[in-house]
């Protein structure tokens, strides 16, 4: 059996739970899928996930450390986050074996918020970052409830490589000087940058944390092809023994985590003064957009993995409570983790247990040895920091992107551009506000086409793309590929109207192909009134095929379906066809009766009238 597919007695359960969630979709119990699990939970599972915990524990503690300090806030933090965390999300959270826990992808995020405003004061930076976690887990679990979770959508994929690109870049930067023993003051890429390259050719390297931060990061990139190893432990521990063994935290002053705080986090609602709000309130914003973005791939990978379905609303939720129990334990936001989650998976979790495990392992850590890594070299969790970013670097993907598509590109190296020149917080607000128009553009400026008949191609194409297709004189088949709505609305009157200009001979009726419109708004009804008055003036009937049931709803309760009249409304572009034949002597012999075919289009040279009667002609 493949590792990554469960067992048959897990998916045998899956498949039940969903089952009776089925049964009971508005039960309160579907709000706690891990209490759900717990009622059928089997006991050939507990050493399971038991074991996964407790291999989880080994990567929790150094990563959530480091991704703490890269962050802004203590390093304590980070393993008060994490405990919260996978506690909140295992009652919560859908997916089973999804780890949550600080991520290099926020780092920047809550960096950008809390570094100004903290002004170095520890207490401080744990309170807004407490207080960003609280305003993102409230949007999350919002957003859920409120059957949100598609927002995240809206982020293409060259948006979001450009942005966890510059995302990445930031978070490296963040951490160079670091690495290299030393410390900037310095806000956003550029200026940090600058500043650390000031400060290299200053001769301020320390060389021994530079060799030891330089190592770690060395074997953490080297293991990777290893995935079952536990990569950062070796690697942290590592550079722990080496500084212990060689005290090199007095002999060579090598910067070092100290000793942590004893004991489990104390329930906080953290505080902040009314200039804090709206920077705040943007960070937690970003945050649980990215957060949600970053967790709902995930868990769509694993689910498909196990073959079950996730539902996204519900996994907003999870993520959010867990936002919110880090926030009151004096923690910081999280997200799910792509560099912890498989390492759950191969140690051979079960279910959300396995977050419960690593949990209360990191609080027996806290309780019986925080001093366990007070020789931590901080170089060493700057390496950790930008091992992970560097794993955020998209490259392969834009290579395709630029073959097959250069303006996506641009738009990627656009939104790049817009985190390294603006910073993290702005960035995701350009990242969305771009997302937006790239969302709309297609709408607003959509393609539209004359139709004509291909011989020997069943159907009506456009005549752009097929010059030497045949149109019946005197009838324009047009074809609009978007919703009608009030920013397309007046290029919609353009386009039919050019198309009438261009038309071989003087036009009689116009029919537009209606199947690719969706929707109707106010505005672009009523400018179909007025084209149909201006087509109206100058002899030209304006009808509509293919009209979808619910955009033709919408024409009744706008009052266009009782002023075109019902006869203007055809099933099909054939039959429109047939009625404008049978309206009209036109010469005209369709190529399947020229090859004799006996097939049903709706297309044949001019008949008898039909039971239904042709639009009125002003001329």
């Amino acid at each position: 059996m493949n590792d990554s597919t469960p067992p048959p007695d897990l998916q045998d359960a899956g498949r039940g739970a969903r089952h009776r969630l089925a049964q009971d979709p508005t039960g309160w119990l579907r709000w706690l899928p891990g209490l759900q699990v717990l009622r059928h939970y089997q006991l050939a599972w507990l050493p399971h996930d038991a074991m996964a915990g407790l291999a989880l524990t080994a990567v929790l503690v150094p990563v959530g450390i480091a991704y703490a300090v890269a962050s802004g806030v203590p390093g304590i933090c980070g393993l008060y986050a994490t405990m919260a965390g996978l506690l909140a999300y295992a009652l919560f959270g859908p997916s089973r074996i999804l780890v949550l826990g600080p991520d290099s992808s926020l780092a920047a995020l809550i960096l950008a918020v809390v570094l100004p405003l903290s002004g170095g004061n520890a207490q401080r930076a744990i309170a807004l970052a407490g207080m960003m976690a609280l305003v993102s887990g409230a949007l999350c679990i919002g957003a859920g409830a409120a059957r949100l979770g598609f927002v995240t959508e809206l982020l293409s994929k060259p948006i979001r490589y450009g942005y966890m690109n510059g995302i990445a870049l930031t978070v490296i930067a963040s951490q160079l000087p670091a690495l290299f023993g030393f410390g900037v003051d310095a806000h956003g890429l550029l200026d940090e940058s600058r500043q650390f390259a000031l400060a290299v050719l200053a001769g301020k390297t320390h060389r021994v944390a530079l060799a030891i931060g330089a190592g770690t990061l060395l074997t953490i990139l080297l293991l990777r092809r290893h995935p079952r190893l536990p990569t950062v432990l070796i690697a942290v521990s590592g550079a722990t023994l080496v500084v212990t063994l060689q005290d090199l935290a007095l002999r060579a002053a090598v910067p070092v985590l100290g000793a942590m705080p004893q004991g489990l986090p104390a329930f906080s609602l953290p505080s902040m003064g009314a200039s804090d709000v709206a920077p705040v309130l943007l960070g937690g914003l970003a945050v649980a957009l990215i957060s949600f973005a970053d967790t709902s791939v995930l868990s769509r990978t694993y689910a498909g993995r196990a073959a079950c379905f996730i539902d996204p609303n519900q996994e907003m939720v999870g993520l959010g409570a867990a936002n919110v129990a880090a926030g009151l334990f004096q923690g910081f936001p999280i997200s799910a983790s792509a560099s912890r989650t498989p390492v759950a998976e191969a140690a051979g979790a079960r279910t959300q247990l396995t977050g419960v495990v690593g949990a209360l392992s990191v609080g027996a850590m806290l309780l019986t040895a925080p001093d366990l890594l007070r020789n931590l070299p901080v170089a060493a969790l700057a390496a950790v920091v930008i091992a992970s970013a560097i794993g955020l670097i998209e490259v392969t993907d834009l290579r395709r992107i630029w073959r097959i598509q250069r303006w996506e590109f641009w738009l990627s190296m656009g939104c790049l551009l817009g985190v390294a020149l603006l910073g993290a917080i702005p960035g995701i607000g350009l990242a969305i506000v771009v997302a937006v128009i790239e969302f709309l553009w297609d709408g607003w400026r959509p393609h539209s086409a004359v139709l004509g008949r291909v011989d020997g191609v069943k159907g009506y194409h456009d005549i752009a793309r097929h010059p030497e297709a045949h149109v019946v004189p005197g009838l324009v088949l047009f074809r609009w590929d978007a919703p009608l709505f009030f920013a397309n609305a007046e290029l919609f009157r353009r386009r039919v109207l050019d198309a009438v200009a261009d038309a071989p001979t003087p036009v009689r009726w116009l029919v537009v192909g209606a199947e690719p419109i969706t929707s109707v708004d106010i505005t672009s009804a009523d400018a179909l009134d007025e084209l149909d008055q201006t087509l109206d003036g100058a002899g030209i009937a304006l009808c509509f095929a293919e009209m979808k049931g619910p955009v033709k709803d919408k024409f009744k309760r706008f009052g266009l379906f009782s002023r075109l009249g019902e006869q203007r409304f055809f099933a099909t572009l054939g039959e429109a066809v047939s009625r404008y034949l049978e309206s009209h002597a036109v010469a005209w012999v369709d190529w399947e009766d020229r090859v004799g075919d006996g097939a049903d289009d709706g297309v044949r040279s001019a008949r008898t009238a039909g039971a239904c009667a042709p639009p009125t002609q002003a001329g």
